[in-house]
């Protein structure tokens, strides 16, 4: 096992892997950027290193920086948590030719499932159904036009080098597209540095199910089951529960052969996740690889009581993965609530400034994933995310009430959140009854508006 690692990352998820070192004996570093400067995660760090300004090209996204924190505290190994260089090839390459473990796949699975068109053609070669779309990059707005007639509007313009919803138009009909096609192309070179589109046909009345696997480097690999992560805003998820309200077990079974298919075609290695779209019937469709560990895990860890942070930092140093699949068992039904600095009175415009009080909730069930604390003011310059508020139940319906006892315990004071969304959510009839779809967060959204307006 390690003895030192770098923790590349900062927030909720940079804290998350600070106690899975702890628990493990290992020696955590933190690198943060100046605005990070008081965080949580260097409070509880063994050592911190400071790694540049508060702009991310500066620090998290500036492997310089973080490959010499490294290398001048003694680490071992690299986590990089989730988003940042997370999904960077180059940044694997570079922790290798440095003589530091990447906790994470290895490069060049993460190149191949990051380049979405090969990705996909590469699941189509393993046997996982894919959504009908174009034979890889499109090349501009007239072989755009073609395929779109050949496999039938509504069609999605999505960024080959993208991921998480950014860049993505839904076009119904053919005058929708010749208006998006420029757009979303300078949307994904803005956003990813690459501006190559893919087109699948769009899917409406889908659920977001995925499959969270795991897979050592002696080609075992074992599935831990489906999180739900249907409730989402412009393509942003904002609500994941497991076992996922339409799941059946010959589904599942189904589902996690497809995602160990596609595991085993490219000899992936460490915690991943396979994202599928599920339609009413029951067919499901690969849309994309996640090569990380994902913000919605702790719901997949409560229900299985698999730690799997601690599993990323075992595999990456070695060790076999001792779990079968038959020891994968779930219990329960978790759900997860992110809480986001937004007002959603305001269409969910940022809310800033300093947290006067924070008292998160408690009580049986209840974990909270979270680095703010009273009198700490978050900056401007990362995501929105304050915490992660997971509550388990013996069914469903147990789950649901434990998170709205939660949210309501919750105390944040002096900025905005989204706790009040969250149970608009929670008391709302469709969800509860689980009879959502990819469309329902946005179609409550007008309904609320629609509501204050009458």
């Amino acid at each position: 096992m390690f003895k030192k690692i770098l923790i590349a990352n900062r927030g909720e998820i940079a804290v998350r892997i600070v106690r899975a070192c702890h628990d493990l004996g290992i020696q955590a570093v933190v690198a943060y950027s100046e605005a990070d400067r008081f965080s949580l995660a260097v409070r509880l760090a063994d050592e911190a290193v400071c790694i540049g300004p508060a702009a991310s090209s500066r620090s998290y996204l500036h492997p310089p920086a973080l490959i010499s924190a490294a290398l001048i505290t003694g680490c071992e190994a690299v986590h990089p948590g989730y988003g940042f260089l997370s999904e960077n090839a180059y940044f694997a390459e570079i922790c290798a030719a440095c003589r530091l473990v990447f906790i994470g796949p290895g490069a060049e699975a993460i190149r191949l499932m990051g380049d979405k068109a090969v990705g996909r053609e590469t699941m189509r070669a393993a046997g996982v159904p894919t959504v009908p779309g174009s034979d890889g990059e499109l090349s501009g707005v007239e072989q755009a036009v073609e395929v779109a007639r050949d496999i039938g509007y509504p069609i999605l313009l999505k960024p080959s080098a993208g991921g998480g919803g950014r860049g993505m138009r839904v076009c119904e009909h053919e005058a929708d597209l010749l208006r998006s096609f420029a757009t979303a192309r300078a949307e994904a070179e803005a956003a990813f540095g690459n501006g190559e589109l893919l087109m699948e046909r769009y899917l409406r009345d889908v659920r977001h199910v995925e499959i969270q696997v795991l897979a050592d480097q002696y080609g075992h690999a074992i599935h831990l089951g489906e999180r739900d992560c249907s409730a989402q805003r412009r393509h942003q998820k904002i609500i994941e529960e497991s076992p996922s309200p339409i799941m059946t077990e010959a589904l599942r079974q189904r589902m996690g052969a497809a995602a160990l298919a596609g595991v085993n075609a490219i000899g992936y290695v460490n915690a991943g996740t396979m994202e599928f779209l599920v339609d009413r019937d029951g067919a499901f469709y690969f849309i994309e690889m996640n090569t990380r560990i994902q913000v919605e895990h702790p719901v997949t860890e409560l229900v299985t009581g698999v730690d799997l942070v601690k599993w990323q930092l075992r595999i990456a140093a070695g060790e076999p993965l001792t779990l079968q699949q038959h020891d994968i068992v779930l219990r329960g039904h978790a759900i997860e609530c992110r809480v986001n600095a937004e007002d959603p009175e305001t269409d969910f415009m940022p809310s800033a400034g300093e947290i006067h009080h924070y008292l998160p909730p408690g009580g049986p069930g209840i974990r909270v994933d979270s680095h703010v604390y009273s009198e700490y003011t978050p900056p401007g310059n990362y995501d929105s995310l304050l915490a992660k508020v997971i509550a388990w139940g013996g069914d469903r319906h147990e789950a649901l009430d434990r998170m709205r006892r939660a949210l309501r315990e919750t105390v944040i004071t002096g900025i905005k959140t989204t706790i009040p969304f969250h149970l608009e959510i929670l008391r709302d009839a469709p969800f509860r009854d689980g009879a959502i779809s990819t469309r329902y967060v946005a179609e409550l959204v007008h309904r609320l508006k629609q509501a204050r307006l009458d």
